[in-house]
């Protein structure tokens, strides 16, 4: 063998050897936290092997659920308790709380995890927390019943949605005070925001509708509809909703309708209906967005969908009466 030929030789064999013992690249882990209302517990699932690892003891009636912004803590709305609890994410444990108004439901948080709003359902107030302090630092009396919330992609407005009053609040947060009132289908439950800032979704539970609202000019531009084949109206009412961050796909969780809207963003119209657990309430991208799960409050259970095909691939058994979720990476 000449000596050129030796060399070449032995640079392909080190090259395979090499690849052979190249580790593959790790799949992204995800874990996600789901409140369970009736069972008072919050259920914790490895999104590798969609398995509940652990199930955590909280406070009465967990509904509203978060990872701050660090990660290192959910904060969950435990509302006969009127507070909010943090779970440590490393021993996964509850280790502090948040003070709140009377039966605290959803609440969001700023870009920079700083600052805290939460809606007190009973006394019709948003409570503001200073999330490094702990501490309360001020109240927005709104409509009444509030429970959507979200801030918009500007961090300037905080939205709040009243239930009764039928109303989404536009709030300034430099100023705290209610600078709109856009008036929306019956029992609006929760708002979210594109992420580019052009449009705010609101769904209405009784109105079987979600309004879509111009922010700039805040007044509401049209509205989705929705109409299952076998289902009466009444039984289709739209609570949570998602849309991906590209802004080209909305999905929405029709509560006793057992079924999740995929909806085209851009021309609001609905797709298709995929059936999933009874009673959905609420739903959570992953990181990667390649899956959105959906919490199933009668069943007991979590659907995981596969964003991408458009289809339900898996359902996870969790504690009892799922109703919010969150999920980050570990």
């Amino acid at each position: 063998m000449s000596a050129n030929k030796f060399v070449a030789t032995c640079i392909s064999t080190s090259l395979a050897g090499a690849l052979w013992l190249a580790p593959t690249a790790p799949v992204s882990a995800f874990v996600a936290y789901i409140s369970n209302e009736k069972g008072n517990t919050v259920s914790v699932i490895d999104t590798d092997s969609w398995t509940v690892t652990k199930t955590i003891k909280v406070g009465q009636r967990p509904r509203g659920i978060e990872f701050t912004r660090d990660g290192k803590f959910v904060m969950v709305a435990v509302g006969d308790d009127d507070t909010i609890q943090l779970i440590d994410t490393k021993t996964q444990e509850v280790t502090d709380t948040l003070p709140s108004g009377p039966d605290p439901e959803l609440f969001t948080q700023d870009a920079a995890g700083k600052t805290l709003y939460v809606a007190n359902e009973n006394d019709n107030t948003v409570t503001i927390i200073d999330l490094q302090k702990r501490a309360r630092i001020g109240d927005v009396q709104v409509g009444v019943e509030p429970e959507g919330m979200t801030v918009s992609p500007d961090g300037k407005f905080l939205i709040c949605t009243s239930e009764t009053t039928n109303m989404a609040h536009f709030i300034d947060t430099g100023t705290r005070q209610i600078v709109a009132n856009v008036l929306v289908d019956a029992r609006p439950r929760f708002a979210e925001f594109k992420q580019d800032g052009s449009e705010l979704w609101v769904s209405a539970e009784i109105g079987g509708t979600v309004s879509i609202i111009d922010p700039a000019k805040r007044e509401v531009t049209g509205k989705i509809k929705f109409a299952i084949p076998g289902l009466r109206s009444e039984a289709i009412q739209p609570v949570g909703i998602s849309i991906t961050k590209d802004g080209k796909t909305g999905f929405v969780a029709l509560g006793p309708a057992n079924r999740v809207a995929v909806v085209d963003a851009t021309s609001h119209e609905v797709k298709k209906y995929l059936l999933v657990g009874q009673r959905v309430w609420h739903l959570a991208f992953t990181p990667d967005e390649k899956y959105l799960m959906v919490t199933n409050g009668v069943s007991n259970d979590v659907s995981v969908i596969d964003v991408a095909a458009q289809k339900v691939i898996k359902t996870i058994q969790v504690g009892e009466l799922p109703w919010g979720i969150t999920i980050a990476q570990p």
